[in-house]
Parts: C-alpha cells; sequence; structure tokens
C-alpha cells in the first residue's frame, strides 16, 4: 500500500463512517480494487479509530457528563443528575454487549471478500433508511428505556455486516423506539466508542502482520484522512438526520448496489 492509497482509503472511511452508506462496504470494495485483500482488517479498525477521534471530540461534552456521572456514583455521591448520566452508561454498556454477541460471530464470517454479498447489502441498507423516514417520536436521550437499548444494540450488531452501516442501522433503531432525531443521532455515536474500542482491542494481535504490509507513515497519512474528512460528514449527518433527511442516500445506495451485483 503507498501513501496515495492509504489517503483514498482513509477519505473514504472518514465520508462514509458517519453518512449512512456504510463504511466497511465501502472499504472493502475499495481494497479490492486498490488489490489490497492482504492487509489486516486491523488497517480498518484504525481508521475506523480515527473517525472515532472526531466523535469524541464533537461529543465531548456528553462524553465528560457521562464519565463525570459514572465517577460521581461510583464515589456514592451522585445527584439526580449524575445519576442520569450513570444510568445512559448502563444502557451503553447493555447495548454494547449485545452488538458484541451479535458482531462477533458475524465479523467471523468474512463476508468482505464477496463483492456480490456487498452489493446485496448496499440495498438492505437502502430499504432501512427509506423506513427511517417515519415520524420522529420525542422522548429524549436520559429517557432511554431497556428495551430501547438492547433494540439499538442489535442493530448496531447487524452493522458488522460490511454494506449494512452501522450509523444507519443504529439510528434508524432508535427513530423507531420514538426517539427523537437529534437524540436518536446522538446515542448512535456514543454507542460506537465502546464498539469501536472493542474491535481494536481484539484485532490488536494483527499488529506485527500491518506493519509487514503497511508502512507506518502510510497508516498515519490515512488515519489523518480519516479523521479530517469525518469532522465535515458527522456534522453533515446530523444536520440530515435532524431534518428527516436520511432517506435520501437510498438514490447513491440502489445504484451502487445494482451495479455491484451486475458487475461484480
Amino acid at each position: 500500500m503507498n501513501h496515495l492509497q492509504s489517503i483514498i482509503l482513509g477519505m473514504v472511511q472518514g465520508i462514509t463512517e458517519f453518512l449512512p452508506v456504510s463504511s466497511s462496504g465501502h472499504l472493502a470494495l475499495g481494497r479490492r480494487l486498490f488489490g489490497l485483500s492482504q492487509v489486516p482488517l486491523l488497517y480498518d479498525i484504525l481508521l475506523h479509530a480515527a473517525t472515532l477521534t472526531v466523535v469524541l471530540i464533537v461529543f465531548r461534552r456528553r462524553v465528560l457528563a457521562i464519565l463525570a456521572g459514572l465517577f460521581a456514583w461510583v464515589r456514592g455521591r451522585a445527584g439526580q443528575e449524575e445519576l442520569r448520566q450513570a444510568r445512559l452508561a448502563g444502557l451503553i454498556l447493555l447495548a454494547t454487549l449485545v452488538t458484541a454477541m451479535l458482531g462477533i460471530p458475524l465479523n467471523k464470517l468474512d463476508l468482505e471478500a464477496d463483492p456480490k454479498i456487498i452489493s446485496g447489502l448496499f440495498l438492505v441498507t437502502a430499504a432501512v433508511l427509506v423506513a427511517s423516514s417515519r415520524r420522529p417520536g420525542a422522548r429524549r436521550l436520559e429517557a432511554v428505556r431497556l428495551k430501547d437499548a438492547l433494540l439499538i444494540g442489535l442493530a448496531q450488531g447487524i452493522g458488522a455486516l460490511p454494506g449494512i452501516s452501522r450509523s444507519g442501522a443504529t439510528i434508524s433503531a432508535a427513530l423507531a423506539t420514538g426517539m427523537d432525531r437529534a437524540d436518536a443521532g446522538e446515542f448512535s455515536f456514543l454507542l460506537s466508542i465502546p464498539a469501536v474500542l472493542g474491535a481494536l482491542a481484539l484485532k490488536l494481535r494483527d499488529a506485527g502482520a500491518l506493519s509487514e504490509q503497511v508502512e507506518p507513515s502510510v497508516l498515519a497519512a490515512g488515519m489523518a484522512a480519516a479523521a479530517i474528512t469525518g469532522f465535515a460528514a458527522l456534522f453533515l449527518l446530523l444536520r440530515l438526520v435532524r431534518n428527516g433527511r436520511l432517506k435520501y442516500f437510498a438514490f447513491y445506495l440502489v445504484p451502487l448496489g445494482l451495479a455491484g451485483l451486475v458487475l461484480l
């Protein structure tokens, strides 16, 4: 892999991680086009880690409030607000466990090598986005119920399939539970934090194999490109979520999926 290829893949990750079009599916197709099928999956996860920094920066107030709430709860000095934040952390943890129970087995299927499956799943994502155009509810983030968190965690687990958008699946699931649009987007990205960190921890054993395939400067270039483009993509997505415009990405995914089924 050279610097230009890594930068292009990083830009693909930065844009598609937040827009509901499946970053894993696009990265898998991109690596196939570049003939980089032997590069370990850890490379993709490190690009995801780069875009995770965007989430931590954009939602830093909420993340800090959750951490403060947890700290206060552990010390037995939590007020009402700290208890709400600690409860939210617990729901995120439970949703993450559901994600892991489904996502880890799905990852073992190794579907990245089959472009037709990825293309078919692009069509599934398009259908999910169209379904998400339903009228939103008014439930705020602090009022998320246990069953809501479990359903959204399940949706995130399904998002482990290349071609299924993680953000599209989780936001659509959150809207289906009656959540406010803006809070549905925020919960989706808060849920991505432990998911990405967990995937990174599971794949760190491939660090040696990755260093043989990708030079450190090449990896750094890709991660920088992912983070920079991710900022613009996240702000765009949050605006589109608030305005109920996710369904318009189906106009991109349907032709992409059909072309992949016919041509690949």
